[in-house]
């Protein structure tokens, strides 16, 4: 299942994430992208997602789990496309060794676009059509079966002559082990009320699951998902758990070993609140061990699912300071980041703070006393706040603010609101080798002119990911071609 381009670094479960020199990348990239003119008054909000650090994260998560799992044991990182829905990202990430979980037709066919092969790709949606569940079983695309009405249409899908060919899918039942919610209740999956799975500790539910199981070959894998942003690991451990021992249990039922693979999902949360990664995959995936230590005896294939924590410090956006103002006392700053890339900041501040850094016109950071201060984004409502009473040097019109860890869920999920375009996301890459490395500190006497960080913007290489959208795109999306669409004929 694994496999991973010579160009992912290699690295141990132990090795610790460089930040200092990604940090410095961040701010190289920043200024790089005033002086390059990707942050204009045409495009005041952009997207940088940092290629080294995509690639340090992926390897780090490999090297984590090939450290507990058994030797040859297969093992399948499958990226969640719905953090980064952008092919050329999913690209990466399969370059670097991983494959997709995808969570609709939409996410298949960026997953395919991008050259991810059907065996490396799982379905997990909560609400596949019968359409969906054909085209995944002619493909070879795995997946996870919801619900028995779900489980239902396979049967039928799989009656002998239903499909013009054996197929070769492996298919597995989500299952939710009810183990309570997280700090975030949007985002906890395992409650006793879950919209996902089968809820194992419903009446009844646990002896269905083990006799479809025994009933159906075809059925070889067991799924769950119970981390996310806010849960415990030793929660999302204990989910685990009990996934393995229904899978003993099934195993015991038939007689021998029909559930071959456990998808234990993803959902390790993210620090927000500083530079430090943690907790790491390695922390993770050693917790699973000493709390499942039979999951990577050599019996079971292995999914994941991660995406927010293989992403989420790897990118940030970049707005411009429109006005500087005050009201009731309190000064604002209203710059042209806000819900439209930073939803869930906007709409759960408590629950999604983000980190702001700010620089001056020309990219550099800036200093002085701290100000309270609210960092107010472009929509008319408002809410529209990425930060509030937030201690910031004082922000002044043509400042530029980065909002960090962004590089998951923000810009690759804009929100339409008010008709604003979606902002342009570059990769970015320092030095000629196309990791990162090279390029910082080797102008003379280690400095270039003018670059407070030490390092020479021109080694910095902006990648377009996603060009900005157009005022023209705008019009076609909202059905400018369809304009007198709904204007009765006169007779």
């Amino acid at each position: 299942m694994d496999a991973a381009s010579d160009a992912a670094p290699e690295v141990t479960a132990d090795a610790t994430p460089d930040v200092t020199a990604a940090v410095s990348r961040r701010r190289l990239a920043i200024r790089a992208a005033v002086e390059q003119g990707l942050l204009s008054d045409a495009h005041p909000v952009v997207a940088l997602l940092d290629v080294a650090s995509v690639r340090e994260s992926a390897a780090r998560l490999r090297a984590a789990f090939a450290e507990v799992t058994a030797p040859g044991r297969p093992v399948l990182h499958a990226f969640a496309v719905k953090a980064a829905s952008l092919v050329p990202v999913v690209r990466l990430l399969a370059d670097c060794g991983l494959g997709c979980e995808v969570a609709g037709p939409g996410e298949l066919a960026l997953a395919r676009a991008a050259g991810v092969a059907p065996e490396r790709i799982v379905l997990d949606s909560p609400a596949k059509t019968t359409g969906e569940l054909r085209e995944a079983l002619e493909l070879g695309v795995a997946l996870n079966v919801d619900n028995r009405q779900e489980l239902e249409r396979l049967d039928a899908l799989l009656a002998p002559g239903a499909l013009p060919s054996p197929p070769v899918s492996p298919v597995g039942l989500r299952v939710n082990p009810q183990i309570g919610g997280g700090g975030i209740a949007a985002m906890s999956t395992a409650t006793a009320t879950s919209k996902f799975g089968f809820a194992l500790r419903d009446e009844g539910a646990r002896e269905f699951v083990v006799r479809a199981c025994v009933e159906r070959p075809w059925i070889t894998r067991l799924h769950c998902h119970v981390g996310s942003q806010g849960m415990p690991l030793e929660a999302m451990a204990a989910g685990v758990a009990a996934t393995y021992e229904l899978a003993e249990e099934i195993n015991a039922a038939v007689g021998e070993q029909r559930i071959d693979t456990l998808d234990i999902g993803g959902g390790l949360p993210v620090n927000f609140a500083s530079e430090e990664i943690t907790p790491t995959f390695a922390e993770y995936a050693r917790l699973l061990r000493d709390t499942v230590p039979g999951l990577f005896d050599g019996r079971y294939g292995l999914v994941t699912e991660f995406g927010r924590s293989l992403l989420a410090k790897c990118g940030l956006v970049l707005a411009r300071v429109e006005y500087a103002k005050s009201a009731g006392g309190r000064p604002i700053a209203v710059t042209h980041a806000g819900a439209q890339v930073a939803v869930r900041t906007v709409f759960a501040p408590e629950a999604w703070p983000l980190r702001i850094a700010a620089h001056d016109g020309r990219g550099r950071p800036k200093e002085g006393p701290g100000l309270v201060q609210d960092v107010a984004g472009p929509c008319c409502f408002a809410g529209d706040l990425v930060a509030r009473g937030r201690e910031l040097p004082e922000l002044e019109a043509g400042d530029l603010v980065a909002l960090l860890d962004t590089g998951a869920y923000y810009f690759s999920t804009p929100f339409d609101y008010n008709s604003l375009p979606r902002p342009g996301v570059y990769g970015f890459t320092v030095g000629g080798d196309g990791g990162g490395g090279g390029g910082i500190g080797d102008g003379e006497d280690g400095e270039a002119p003018g670059n407070a960080d030490g390092g020479r913007t021109d080694t910095v290489r902006f990648l377009t990911v996603r060009p900005p959208q157009t005022l023209d795109d705008v019009v076609a999306a909202s059905g400018g071609a369809q304009r007198d669409a709904l204007i009765a004929p006169r007779p």
